[in-house]
């Protein structure tokens, strides 16, 4: 048996494709995916995302978001994803920059506003300490 992962961020498909098992960082922590799991809808955190495919592992990088398990089918709704290998270092670290900056004034700014200033923070930390670990 073989699970259907997809990830779709607002700017379109990341991910589409039969996996073997999917572990997905959930705001509670982590949770393993393998087919014939119970149906499950979770919040996401920004974190590490696996996906293991013929012995192989592959990691992305996601924020925060939805996830869906239905049957043998993993539905994943994330504001951001991106693979490993496409990381940039220097672009994350000046996304965390421009937000620390940003966030100086936090006592004036709206809620909305502060509260994805902290995603993109949250999502640029993920992507570092991701591709830091893949050294």
């Amino acid at each position: 048996m073989a699970l259907k992962l997809e990830i779709v961020t607002p700017e379109g498909r990341v991910f589409s494709d039969t996996v073997d098992t999917v572990v997905l960082p959930t705001s509670t922590g982590e949770v393993g995916i393998l087919p014939g799991h119970v149906p499950l809808l979770t919040e996401l955190a920004a974190g590490e995302l696996r996906v293991t495919r013929g012995g192989a592992v592959e990691s992305l990088a996601c924020g925060s978001g939805f996830a869906e398990v239905d049957g043998d089918k993993v539905s994943v709704l994330a504001e951001q994803a991106i693979n490993v290998a496409a990381i940039d270092e220097q672009a994350a670290e000046k996304a965390i920059a421009r937000a620390q900056e940003a966030l100086k004034n936090r006592d004036k700014l709206p809620a909305d506003e502060l509260e994805q200033l902290e995603g993109v923070m949250r999502f640029a930390y993920a992507q570092l300490d991701l591709k830091r670990r893949r050294r």
